[in-house]
This record gives C-alpha cells, structure tokens and sequence, in this order.
C-alpha cells in the first residue's frame, strides 16, 4: 500500500487518532452535481411517491417500468463506467442521488439493488467482454439486476453456502437454492455465487433465461411490499465458462467488496425514506390540534423533532464523510482487478458503521414519526405506517447488525496487528475516550466485542458531527449539542456493558428543542 493511502487509512479511523481538518459534506455538491441531485428528487416525488398503492399491489409491469424510465435518466448508471454505458460518477455523489431515489422503500430496494450490488461486483472484477455484454443494459434500465448470495441455511456465515457448480466443458452446471433475492421476479441477470466441486466458493453470472433458471413464488413480507423477493432455484442450471466472474475460488473478493460497497450505499437508502417521514409528521403535526393548539406546540412533540434531525444529520455526516474517503481510495488505488479489490477493502469499517448506524438512526426516526400521528399512525390510513414497516428489514439484509458489528471490531483488531492503525485513542471526546479504554480491554466475547463495535461507531458519528458543526456553523451546532447528548448516554451504556464500571456523564450545552423544531416544520424536513 502506497503512503498515500496509508495516510487514508488513518483518516478513516481518525475517531482514534487526530482528527483531519475539514470533512466532506453534503453542501459542497455543487453545479451539475446538484442537478442531478435534484433530477433523483423530482423523479421520486413525480414518478414514484404517487403511484405507491400501486407498487404495494405489484401492479404488472410497473416497477420495471419505473426502472426504465430512471435508466433513461441515466439513473440506473451513475457509478457505471462510462465506456460501458454508465455516467461514471463518484460514488458519494451515487450515493446522494441514492438517498433521493430512496424515498419509498419499495422502489428504493429495486432500484439500490439493480443499479448497486448487482453492479459492482461486475465492474470491479469483471473482464472488458463480460461489462460489454452487460453492464450497458443494466445501466438503461433495459434490464434488473439481482445479488444472490444466501441460502435457505447460509445467510450471514456465506461461505457455508452449498449451491454447487461442476464444470462440464465449456460451461459450468449450477444446482441450489438461494433465499431471499430482492429483484427475483423482473431481474434478468443474477450475480450467483456458487462453490465449484463443493468447494471453491465462485461468482458467476447468470441470466434469467439459462436452461435450469427459476424463480419460486413471491414471499409474503411484512414491509416492502411493492419490492420482489423471492428463492432462486438452480436445476441443472447451465452457465457458459465465460459467465464465470473473476477466479474459480475468489468468489469471497466479489461478494464481500460488493457487500462492503454495498453496505455504505445501504446507509444513503435508509435515510432517504426519513426524510419523507419526518416531512409527514411535521405537516401533521402541524394540523393536527389538541386542547386548542397545533400539537407542534407542545414540548414533548417539539423534542422528538429535534432528536430525528439529530439523529439524520449525524447519519448524514458520517455517510458522505465516508464516501469522500472511498472515492479518494479508488482514485489512488483503483483502474485495476486487485486496486479495485484493495479500494473496496480500504473503508471497509466506515462502511459497516454507517450501515449500522444509518439503518438504527431509520428505526428511531421512523417510530418517532409515527408515535407523532398518535392512534392515526398505526392505521394504514396514513402513509406513515409504510415507512415504519419498510424500516424493519434495513437492520438484517446486507449482514445483520450484529455480524457488522462484529466485523467492525474484528477488522479493526485486524488492522491495529497490521500495523495500519493504532488502538491508542486521541481523547477528543468523551466517547473516544472510552472507546479507548475499551480497545485496551480486549473482549473476544461476542456481547462485548459488539459494546466496543458501538463505542467505535458512536465515536465516529460524534466526531463526523462535531466537524461538519464547526465547518458550517450556526443551527448546525445545536443539532450537534443535540446529538451530542443522546450519544453520550448511549457510549456510557455501551462501556458499562463491556466493564461494568460507573460512568460519569459530563456536562453538556443547553438545547433548545423548541428552536429546532421549529427549523423542521419551516424546512419541512430534515436540516
């Protein structure tokens, strides 16, 4: 690794060590940037938010439409090579125009899936032939693509999967099942992973119409409901030799970098949906009225205001931060198989964090939206009750919250061996300050292990806040102050978990819920 990246390396784990002196952010999008942007908001709010009965229906043939006409947008491409059909944007700009496509679950997984993971696997390791042949028709929305990885007994232990292929000349005969595959109804290319001979677990392309190919019924899902999911079933299902992506036996560089990709942009698709359900709650909230007033009025309303847009602007600051980093990380290391490998390694613990604290953050905003509403929010009269249950899956797919959390912990002990990283935390805060002490205790227990994972977490979504506040000043600071006190009370009970030692709060700055608030309602959404 050059020096440069090393450097890198530091910055992303830079909650431990000095902080860097600016932050991206998601201001500095600028000019065609933000036209794009808003081009993903309008389509959204245009194409996809007024049709949602519909979509839960999975009235025929709309959702693919919908696709198309995001691929006629260029939408479906815009981290795709150009040379293959693509925009070739950065991946944090991909990762803006996510979040805004992402303001309906539903559409927001079909569309994260076909135009993301589905993907990138293919143009990271992929051969110029096998992205020729491909990616163009992904990228026009032409076509949907799908990721198929976990098995009926093989979801977060993948390696442990069974789905097997032989090979048989020129081509190789693939047999198993794979489980809950998002797209599985209208994709017509599957990234497969299947382990040749029983053994070397491999990736493969394979096309919906190959001999052998099914898909089995729709399951019947709490929340997504206008998204497909559904088992891959592969009889004797027959693959040209050339549809092998990458190296028999390296499959695990294609899944696990399409994952580690995967899981940051997953953190831009939970968000996106808040923002539509804090704008909800606020409109209601405002008409809604109780002993004569609007019940925005109230304190306690006010409060949990103030929390949802701390909670997405930390969320949000740690997000792009992050995706600033990755595409530094591809500039310096990517353009090859094995730079795009190590690319996709580099951030791989941000990645993880901000997945679980971007889809937790969603758990909390959602169900504050929705308590706003009252007994009217548990009804499916109000559109609120579809975000809260779409929210539900965001915690388990892409890895589970818990095995990120493990892995967060497990890479960056990994790391700190390595020589890469240090374990000796810059005490810049009250949660760096325990994270390092708690690195020094070395758990190997899974409990304390994930109570070190959250200190981590919660240190880097304190300092990503903490410098986007001191970048742009003014309200930014109080939702920082805001946050600042719930992720306190959150990393003493993740330290007392792992020592059981008492934990003094400090002191921190007097909020003013009332003046946030306020902000929300007059922005109607997030800041």
């Amino acid at each position: 690794m050059s020096q440069t990246s090393s450097a890198s390396a530091s910055r992303g784990a830079s909650f431990l060590s000095s902080p860097p002196d600016h932050i991206f952010t998601p201001e500095q999008f600028v000019g065609d940037e933000r036209l794009m942007i808003d081009a993903a908001e309008q389509f959204s709010r245009k194409e996809v938010l007024p049709v949602l009965d519909r979509l839960d229906a999975q009235e025929e043939g709309l959702m693919p439409d919908l696709i198309r006409k995001a691929g006629e947008l260029g939408l479906c491409g815009v981290d795709t090579p150009e040379e293959f059909g693509g925009l070739g944007l950065p991946k944090n700009l991909a990762a803006r125009i996510l979040e805004y496509m992402s303001l309906n679950g539903s559409f927001s997984v079909t569309f994260g899936i076909t135009s993301g993971i589905s993907q990138v696997g293919l143009s990271l390791f992929g051969e110029d032939a096998q992205k020729a042949k491909y990616l163009p028709h992904l990228a026009s929305g032409e076509w949907i693509g799908a990721y198929a990885l976990s098995e009926p007994n093989s979801g977060s232990d993948a390696l442990s999967a069974t789905t097997r292929a032989d090979r048989r000349g020129d081509t190789y005969v693939l047999n198993g099942t794979k489980m809950w595959i998002s797209n599985a109804k209208w994709a017509n290319l599957f990234l497969v992973m299947a382990k040749v001979d029983g053994e070397r677990f491999s990736a493969f392309l394979v096309e919906r119409d190959f001999p052998g190919v099914s898909i089995a019924r729709e399951e019947h899902k709490m929340g997504l409901k206008g998204s497909s999911t559904a088992r891959l079933v592969l009889e004797d299902a027959v693959v040209p030799a050339e549809n092998l992506l990458y190296q028999e036996g390296l499959g695990h560089h294609v899944a696990f970098n399409a994952l580690n990709l995967g899981r940051f942009k997953l953190s831009s698709m939970s968000i996106g949906p808040c923002r539509d359900a804090i704008a909800l709650a606020a409109a209601y909230t405002q008409e809604r009225k109780q002993f004569g007033q609007p019940i925005s009025s109230f304190g306690l309303i006010q409060k949990k205001f103030a929390l949802m847009a701390a909670w997405f602007y930390a969320a949000e600051s740690m997000i792009y931060r992050t995706g600033a980093m990755v595409d530094e990380a591809f500039g310096q290391l990517g353009g090859t198989v094995d730079g795009n490998r190590k690319a996709a390694e580099e951030f791989a613990i941000e990645c993880s964090a901000c997945k679980v604290f971007s889809t937790e953050a969603q758990s909390l905003i959602v169900d504050e939206a929705l308590q706003c509403y009252g007994g009217y929010g548990f009804t499916e009269e109000f559109p609120i009750a579809r975000h809260y249950r779409d929210a539900r899956v965001s915690r388990i797919y892409e890895g589970t919250n818990e095995i990120n959390r493990l892995f967060i912990a497990d890479r960056f002990a990994r790391r700190v061996k390595e020589g890469r990283v240090s374990a000796t935390a810059v005490p810049d805060s009250f949660i760096s300050e325990l994270a390092g002490r708690a690195l020094a205790v070395g758990p190997t227990d899974q409990v304390r292990l994930a109570a070190v994972s959250d200190l981590m977490m919660l240190g880097y979504a304190e300092q990503s806040s903490r410098l986007r506040a001191g970048q742009e000043g003014g309200f930014r600071n109080d939702l920082y102050q805001c946050f600042l006190r719930w992720a306190n009370t959150q990393a003493a009970a993740a330290y007392q978990t792992l020592t059981g030692e008492p934990v003094s709060l400090p002191a921190t700055e007097k909020v003013d819920y009332g003046s946030l608030a306020q902000r929300v309602y007059d922005q109607k959404g997030p800041l």
